[in-house]
């Protein structure tokens, strides 16, 4: 059983969530991401405006007037949800934690996949992969993947992306959209991400605050590694320091930048200040728009 505050907030979550999507992201996710591919629905009477290169030739001459061929749009696709439940992931200065933020937007993306009838799936990860829950459809799924997201207590601190990034690459055979939501705090996880970007459709959803990019100066700070326990002193009062980290971080970012780019992976930036879903939102009309161009 789950504690009574954590059902709470599930159901909230789920509720925002479903009114989210029923309202806009529904639509959104539905033209940024192509069924599988096409299959024949009905023969019925041609209408002006329909495609001429439609016409069923042999029907049109048995009956002597116009047919045409409908099809529709495979729409069945298979969603991967890869979260970062390591400590780091508990880390949040602004509206949110990084974790809190991964949870809301792999809620609003489990209820746009079951609306459109596509299967979804759970992979958390810390150190190890803690949980799998294999792809399926339906209302009682999400809640159960929102539970899991939000109440999970993962047994290990760490953080290993390689091995979580392997393990999907092993046990999803099919290609799926893969959500992957993580900081990318890591070192050695490159070539892992390339397998994952060449198998799949892989979207890197970067959780971060903005602690972990500019420090203010309020003088000596104690520091704590929430994965490793280990503490460090600093002086954010020294402008060299805080100099030093912010060009450290930046040549981290663009790396990962770079990495995606190279891998044509995309890259949702996901903050703690709230702008996360609009944040969603411009991907799946930048999606759709490369989708339609080209």
């Amino acid at each position: 059983m789950l504690p009574a505050d954590v059902l709470r907030q599930v159901r909230r979550l789920h509720l925002r969530a479903r009114r989210l999507v029923q309202t806009l992201l529904g639509g959104e996710y539905h033209s940024a991401f192509k069924g599988a591919g096409l299959s024949f629905e009905e023969v019925r009477e041609y209408q002006a405006g329909d495609d001429v290169r439609t016409i069923d030739w042999n029907v049109t001459a048995r009956v002597g007037h116009p047919f045409i061929k409908r099809f529709v749009e495979e729409r069945e696709l298979t969603m991967i949800l890869v979260v970062d439940v390591s400590a780091s992931q508990g880390f949040g200065t602004r509206q949110l934690t990084k974790r809190s933020a991964a949870a809301e937007l792999a809620a609003l993306l489990a209820l746009c996949a079951v609306s459109n009838n596509d299967r979804v799936g759970l992979l958390a990860f810390s150190s190890e992969v803690e949980r799998f829950v294999p792809p399926n459809k339906g209302p009682r799924h999400v809640l159960r993947l929102l539970r899991d997201i939000l109440a999970f207590d993962p047994k290990h601190p760490g953080t290993d992306l390689a091995a979580a990034l392997d393990y999907l690459n092993k046990v999803q055979r099919r290609r799926a959209i893969v959500f992957f939501m993580s900081d990318f705090i890591g070192k050695g996880f490159e070539g892992a991400f390339r397998r994952a970007a060449h198998k799949h459709d892989l979207i890197a959803v970067r959780t971060s605050d903005p602690r972990e990019r500019v420090w203010p100066a309020v003088g000596l700070v104690r520091l704590q590694d929430a994965e490793t326990g280990q503490q460090v002193l600093v002086d954010t009062s020294d402008r060299r320091v805080r100099d030093q980290f912010a060009a450290a971080t930046k040549a981290r970012d663009e790396a990962f930048a770079k990495l995606a780019r190279g891998c044509q992976a995309d890259l949702i930036e996901a903050g703690t200040d709230g702008d996360h879903f609009d944040a969603l939102l411009n991907f799946f009309r930048k999606r759709d728009r490369r989708r339609r161009h080209g």
